[in-house]
């Protein structure tokens, strides 16, 4: 240890693996041992790199030279480094790629440096290269060309960088991993992805497409596409696309969507924040996760989901829905998660899965709860009834309910009578964690909360709602020092696990 201390530089820190990390250096150390295998260089001032900085360090593995204002590499700087795996100068100021790469190099990362072309001959040589990403820099256009020599390359990011136009055919034959996310892409030539046999995740998530790019891989798992200008989706689009898991539609102008029924592997379909009036068609029986949300959904019919026995996740939040038919969802015997906030429903949906375990009602116009509607749900833990026009409810209906963990009640106009103080005690002696009950009604109780006043508690209690045992053991606990143990939070922030 102690030799390694002797010769480590200032404001760097060394260690027997032969690992220097430094900060804040003035220049490149010249101190570094040449048996250094990791150097780890950030938040320093080194304007240029040159030859004499690192090619003593033969044994060199992995180089990583962030923030630090670097404008240019000198040419051949890391040519006679044969034992470089890793190289990453990202969020400097270089405007191209450093020349005669080691051809041992697997991983290149240039990310939020000014390189505005890609050329074939920066990537001469680099036959074992799988990792190349470019992402954050003014490459307004992408030739396949220029990437034709990376025969080994798997991972391909190119994010964020104003991308306009690209030219195909991509030939990468094994491209597992494709990213172009925030580039200003409106369209893809036909045969762009028609050499890409190999490739499995495609994120093209904000751009400008107006549909879908053609000739997608038969190999594609996940395919993002959210926040685009997507007006359809078309069976041509997707139907070759039987091993796909994950699509990702959010955020575009979608009013119908075709040929999902040719999925037959998907298990996770997102399309929140689009056009949609109705629930799309033929939705494949594999889905385990569905996001509605934010669409112009009117209705839900009992067919809409009875193929859907292993969906587990389901959110139609912020439509329109008024009408959702009895047992629309009672064929799906695995839901744990049903999110119906923001629509019209003036009643909880009939017959739901038995197996939810949240259920979120928040801001729709429910003015009362009736035993039918939460008699099935012996496993719900969570129930949000926020912003709705509840005013009462009725402790019985809470024996229905034996696993709640989690009641949210704020924004109601509850009628604070003694009825609701049952209820308050039924849900005490659950342990019910309860956000809300602030009193509408009557005006001498206004602005109370049901689950927290004690003058209400001690009116009823005079008023021999309870008996005479009851009261004592009701007055032992209002009066107790420990008001928290009522469990009342009026937080509107929640943040929960179920189980």
């Amino acid at each position: 240890m102690s030799d390694v201390a002797a010769t480590c530089p200032r404001k760097c820190n060394c260690n027997l693996s032969r690992r220097v990390q430094c900060y804040r250096v003035g220049r490149m150390p010249k101190e570094i041992a040449s048996t250094t295998r990791r150097l780890y260089i950030s938040h320093s001032k080194i304007k240029q790199l040159q030859i004499s900085d690192v090619s003593r360090l033969s044994a060199l593995e992995e180089f990583v030279l962030t923030c630090s204002g670097t404008e240019s590499v000198e040419r051949n700087a890391f040519k006679a480094l044969a034992a470089l795996r890793i190289l990453e100068l990202w969020k400097n100021k270089l405007r191209c790629i450093p020349s005669l790469l080691p051809a041992n190099l697997e991983v290149l990362k240039l990310g939020d440096n000014l390189i505005s072309v890609l050329n074939e001959s920066d990537f001469e040589g680099l036959k074992k290269l799988r990792v190349l990403d470019i992402q954050n820099n003014p490459i307004l256009a992408l030739s396949s060309s220029s990437l034709s020599s990376l025969s080994s390359l798997q991972s391909l990011t190119l994010d964020g960088n104003n991308m306009e136009s690209v030219l195909g055919p991509l030939s990468l034959p094994n491209l597992k991993y494709l990213s172009m996310e925030n580039n200003k892409l409106q369209f893809f030539p036909g045969s762009f992805f028609t050499a890409l046999h190999t490739l499995l995740f495609l994120n093209l998530n904000g751009n400008l497409l107006t549909k879908a790019p053609p000739d997608l891989p038969t190999s594609l798992v996940s395919l993002m596409l959210e926040r685009n200008q997507l007006k359809m989706l078309r069976s041509e689009d997707v139907k070759q696309l039987a091993n796909l898991s994950e699509l990702c539609l959010s955020e575009n102008q979608l009013s119908s969507v075709d040929g999902a029924q040719f999925l037959s592997s998907l298990t996770r379909l997102e399309l929140a924040g689009n056009k949609l009036q109705t629930i799309p068609v033929s939705l494949p029986a594999t889905l385990q996760k569905i996001d509605f949300s934010n669409n112009q959904i009117e209705k839900i019919k009992a067919q809409d989901f009875q193929k859907l026995q292993d969906l587990k996740h389901l959110f139609l939040d912020n439509n329109v829905v008024k009408t959702f038919e009895d047992g629309a969802l009672q064929r799906c015997t695995v839901l744990s998660n049903l999110a119906l906030e923001q629509n019209l429903l003036s009643s909880i949906p009939l017959s739901l899965p038995h197996t939810l375990t949240r259920l979120d009602l928040k801001g729709n116009n429910i003015q009362r709860i009736q035993e039918q509607e939460l008699k099935n749900l012996g496993q719900l833990q969570v129930l949000n009834l926020r912003n709705n026009k509840i005013t009462a409810l009725d402790h019985d209906l809470l024996k229905h309910l034996p696993r709640l963990r989690h009641l949210y009640l704020e924004g109601n106009p509850w009628n604070c009578t003694c009825d609701l103080f049952r209820t308050r005690r039924v849900l005490t002696a659950k342990g019910t964690d309860v956000k809300g009950g602030q009193c509408s009604a009557p005006t001498e109780s206004k602005g109370e909360n049901w689950m927290s006043s004690k003058r209400i508690l001690h009116l009823c209690i005079h008023d021999n709602l309870y008996s005479d045992e009851e009261g004592k053991e009701i007055r032992k606990k209002a009066n107790a020092d420990n008001p928290s143990s009522l469990r009342v939070d009026t937080d509107d922030y929640y943040d929960y696990e179920t189980d």
